[in-house]
């Protein structure tokens, strides 16, 4: 019998996932099933007791159930704690290890892919919500030179800044306060992207050479791309590698193995 994981969500059939984990699969020679389950979104935790009762042996978890998976998880990695949200987990008996892998997914997918070096750079995080609290602990440890988060609640911004100050120095700031800041690195982490909006941020943030990176994907160029790409970003990336890497970081913990993740992010460009 093949080894079974699966991604929860709600909805989920769009997810990419099982495609993803299919080619690691190919490519790693490892014997697995990887299915897309949808939860009730009054479920979660019954879906996953299910899945782990019939033999899955992890999971990934997208929205809306990051923060139950963070719950209901009994072991958490340092990023998961920081994070106080989960994207994997690992089910070994009674013990259910919960892992925030979105981080390191996007360190990777900037510093492999891209070739961008984090650390000494001035880096701006747009949003102050889970997508971002899910990613300034692996961006803080490639020790930038300073890190911003922005967002239309500056107090959200403040709060996260704080839950990350022993961490690393974080400043906080509503969209006017960027005025007469530059950036190496700018990451749309907010869900402006999905209504085809930008938030309102002040021109010239760029400095040359910079990179500006928005974690939707498959929408084109985005409002914020189209922004940087109007205030003379050099590069400009979608969140499509983010979500490769960060499922290779998943099947890394649950197989022992490390997937090449370039030919699954080319190969999902071309579909």
């Amino acid at each position: 019998m093949p080894d079974r994981y699966a991604v929860f969500g709600n909805p989920i059939s769009h997810s990419k996932s099982p495609l993803i984990h299919a080619a690691f699969a190919r490519q790693t020679g490892a014997d697995l099933q990887y299915e897309a389950l949808l939860a009730p979104l009054d479920g979660f935790a019954a879906a996953v007791d299910a899945f782990r009762a019939s033999g899955g042996r992890g999971a990934n978890v997208t929205v809306p159930f990051k923060l139950e998976a963070f719950r209901y998880a009994n072991d958490l990695t340092e990023r998961a704690q920081r994070a106080q949200a989960v994207n994997t987990l690992k089910f070994d008996g009674a013990r259910v290890l919960g892992d925030n892998t979105d981080g390191v997914g996007l360190v990777r997918d900037i510093t492999q892919n891209f070739g961008f070096a984090i650390a000494g750079k001035d880096v701006l995080l747009m949003g102050a919500g889970g997508a971002a609290r899910g990613v300034l602990l692996p961006l803080l440890a490639c020790q930038p030179a300073s890190l911003t988060i922005a967002n239309r609640t500056p107090q959200k911004a403040i709060d996260l800044a704080q839950h990350f100050a022993a961490v690393g120095a974080v400043r906080a700031s509503d969209y006017a306060g960027l005025a007469g800041d530059r950036y190496d690195l700018i990451i749309n982490a907010t869900s402006s992207s999905l209504n085809d909006a930008l938030p309102p941020l002040p021109p010239r943030l760029f400095v040359p050479g910079a990179l500006a990176y928005d974690m939707m994907y498959g929408k084109g160029l985005t409002p914020f791309l189209a922004f940087a790409e109007a205030n003379h970003a050099q590069t400009l990336a979608d969140g499509l590698g983010m979500l490769v890497e960060q499922a290779a970081e998943a099947f890394y913990e649950w197989r022992g193995v490390r997937p090449e993740t370039r030919p699954v992010i080319e190969m999902l460009r071309k579909s």
